[in-house]
């Protein structure tokens, strides 16, 4: 069933989901046209680069969260572990228990990933450095840091492809808490 979309922001989210579950190649506009209840000139005068337009608008607002609820609170708690665990949490929030797909990992894998590639490399690599400052602040070197920022990142990747495909959530959610049990410095917040 189509929603009402009145601003362009609005449809970011039924954009997102439409992305998400067929792909950039295979979001044709008729698909954006239902998911959003928009008629193509409607999507064409929000996005005039068409869905090009569209899929970079929906990668700003996913960065936009995680920048907000996940990367500045690694980087800038005065408690690294208590925003170790609160990234844990928002990430098992977001992706749904792994029932979610992860669309920026979803790009990173298709055939559009050059397409689209500074933007799927950036969202990673801020989460990684911001997961390992926040890892060095458990007074962990940069490097053992820098690795289990890697792992972590990985894990939480390949446990929301696993959780998908077995159709079963209770996956997604052990390996995020097997991983979150191992944080250092849990009494610290």
């Amino acid at each position: 069933m189509a929603r009402t979309v009145a601003e362009k922001a609005d449809s970011l989210p039924l954009l997102a989901e439409v992305f998400r579950e067929h792909g950039y190649e295979g979001a044709s506009l008729s698909l954006i046209s239902q998911a959003t209840g928009l008629g193509k000139g409607s999507l064409y005068h929000f996005f005039p680069g068409g869905k090009e337009e569209m899929m970079t608008a929906v990668l700003a607002s996913i960065d936009h969260w995680f920048e907000t609820e996940v990367f500045q609170p690694l980087l800038t708690s005065a408690y690294p572990a208590a925003a170790i665990d609160a990234m844990f949490a928002a990430v098992r929030a977001y992706f749904a228990s792994g029932q979610r797909v992860c669309l920026v990992g979803l790009l990173g894998l298709s055939d559009s990933r050059d397409r689209f590639a500074e933007a799927i490399r950036d969202y990673f690599a801020r989460w990684v450095q911001a997961l390992t400052t926040a890892l060095q602040r458990t007074h962990q070197t940069e490097q053992a840091a820098r690795e289990q920022a890697e792992q972590i990142v990985a894990g939480i990747q390949g446990a929301i492809v696993l959780a998908r495909a077995l159709g079963r959530p209770d996956v997604f959610d052990r390996v995020l808490d097997e991983m979150k049990g191992r944080q250092p410095g849990k009494s610290e917040g």
